[in-house]
This record gives C-alpha cells, sequence and structure tokens, in this order.
C-alpha cells in the first residue's frame, strides 16, 4: 500500500487551476489494491454503526441522500492508517497552499441504491473556523458512473456569499442551483474513475445526483484544514454542535489542536 504515503506528482498548473476552480479532480490518487484493502472496512463499519432504519420513502431528503457515519479512524486501526495516510494530506495541503494541515474529520458517505439526490450545499456552513483554508477529499471506493450519483461542483463559486447560510436541505438545492444558474456558473459534473479523487473547498458548492443504480455508492471522505486553523465563534446551532463533536477542548481564537484533530502532514 505504498501509495498512501508517497507523494503524487502535482503539477503547479493544477494548484493554480484548484484556485480559481475551487476543487480539482485527479486520477491515479490510489490503486485498486489500496481502496479494496480499506474500502472492505469502511463499509462495513458504516453499515454496522450506521443508525438510520428507516425506508428511504419516509426520510426526508437529507436523510434519503445518504448514510452517513463520522470518525470512523476512531473505530478501527485499519481506518485510521487510511485517515492518516501521507499522500493525501500532503495534496491536500499543497492544494491549500499552506504548511500543514489537521484532521476536522473524516466521513462515509453511502448511498444507497435508490438514494435521493445529495443538495446543493457548501460544507463550512457547519464548520466555526476562522478561515478558507479547509478542503475535502472525496473517495469513492468503487467506480462511480453517472447513474451513481456522482459529486458535481459549481466552478468557480468559492467565493459566492448568497447560500452560505443554507444547510443541506430542499431550500438550499432551489436557491442556490438557481442562484448558481442566474449567475452563469458553470456545474461539471461526471463520472470517477477507481482511484480517482476530488478535493474541494469549504465554500465550494457542490451537489450529487441520486442512485438510479442498482448498487451502492460508498465514499470516504476526509475533511483538512490548515494545521493553523484557529476556533471562531458559532454562528448557528450546527457548528456549535460541530464544535462539540470535533473539537472537544478547543478554546475561541486558539488553534485547533485537540486530540481528534490530529496534524496529518507538514512540511519538513
Amino acid at each position: 500500500m505504498t501509495d498512501l504515503d508517497t507523494p503524487y506528482s502535482l503539477a503547479s498548473a493544477q494548484i493554480a487551476q484548484f484556485r480559481r476552480d475551487g476543487f480539482i479532480k485527479l486520477k491515479h490518487v490510489l490503486s485498486p489494491e489500496t481502496l479494496v484493502h480499506f474500502g472492505n472496512e469502511i463499509t462495513r463499519l458504516t453499515i454496522e454503526l450506521n443508525t438510520e432504519q428507516r425506508p428511504l420513502e419516509e426520510r426526508s431528503t437529507y436523510n434519503r441522500a445518504f448514510l452517513q457515519v463520522m470518525n470512523l479512524w476512531e473505530q478501527s486501526p485499519l481506518v485510521a492508517r487510511f485517515v492518516m495516510g501521507q499522500r493525501l494530506g500532503r495534496l491536500a495541503a499543497d492544494l491549500l497552499e499552506v504548511e500543514g494541515v489537521r484532521l476536522y474529520h473524516d466521513q462515509s458517505l453511502y448511498k444507497e441504491p435508490g438514494g435521493g439526490i445529495t443538495p446543493a450545499h457548501a460544507d463550512q456552513y457547519y464548520w466555526p473556523l476562522a478561515s478558507d483554508r479547509t478542503i475535502t477529499a472525496w473517495i469513492p471506493l468503487q467506480p462511480v458512473p453517472a447513474d451513481m450519483g456522482p459529486l458535481g461542483f459549481y466552478v468557480g463559486s468559492q467565493g459566492v456569499a448568497f447560500g452560505r447560510d443554507l444547510g443541506i436541505s430542499d431550500e438550499s438545492e432551489a436557491k442556490i442551483s438557481e442562484n448558481m444558474a442566474r449567475h452563469g456558473f458553470v456545474f461539471e459534473a461526471g463520472p470517477f474513475d477507481l482511484g480517482e479523487v476530488s478535493f474541494h473547498l469549504g465554500w465550494t458548492f457542490h451537489k450529487a445526483g441520486a442512485n438510479r443504480s442498482d448498487r451502492p455508492r460508498s465514499v470516504m471522505t476526509v475533511i483538512y484544514m490548515d494545521a493553523a486553523m484557529r476556533l471562531v465563534s458559532a454562528l448557528n446551532v450546527v457548528q456549535a454542535n460541530d464544535r462539540d463533536q470535533w473539537c472537544p477542548g478547543a478554546r475561541e481564537g486558539e488553534v485547533i489542536a485537540t486530540r481528534k484533530n490530529p496534524v496529518v502532514w507538514h512540511r519538513g
């Protein structure tokens, strides 16, 4: 599993592209063998620890989008090895153009066959963090063809203020999608090959289609933040919940250096 830690060749043009677009998709980041080795454990734990048992038709739009389990790295040494992988951590730091990155939290996203859309949103709505130096690695554990609901992004939307106060919901899907279309933001979505990984900024608006296939879409995400990130006052209830869950003991105005937020990669 050498690809988990060895550097991935990233060109300066790709860093500039990410800075401009707010996201990037990179091919051949992880090998099929690595994804199988760690993916089986990630999927097993997601199904085992998931607490959503209602039929799809009885759930809200948010809960139809996927089953989700956070911080699997605390549940399994094997998953922890994956989440602390140096290749992904270094890519995150290089794309953010920072000296190092800490873990904010990980999150498994399991879109069941027949699972609904993931409404348009920006992740950082949920995070009480002092800057925009946050990034999510979206790592499919199998190929994601168009009918399985691949993640898509509004190109260059990371600077848009409208919609930053909307959590994932029918309202966010309607209002953000309409605003993006009105201002001419291109929505870029397409299949993911096995081993392809996307990275997007916390304020980049994105969404995913429904899973119209007869197979589950199993994805692991790792959310990184600048290693020097500081905690700020929560702007809403969900940010207060995130603070308590993922940054226990962190103090406002100070670097978020808790036991749950280890440095994953740092230069030198």
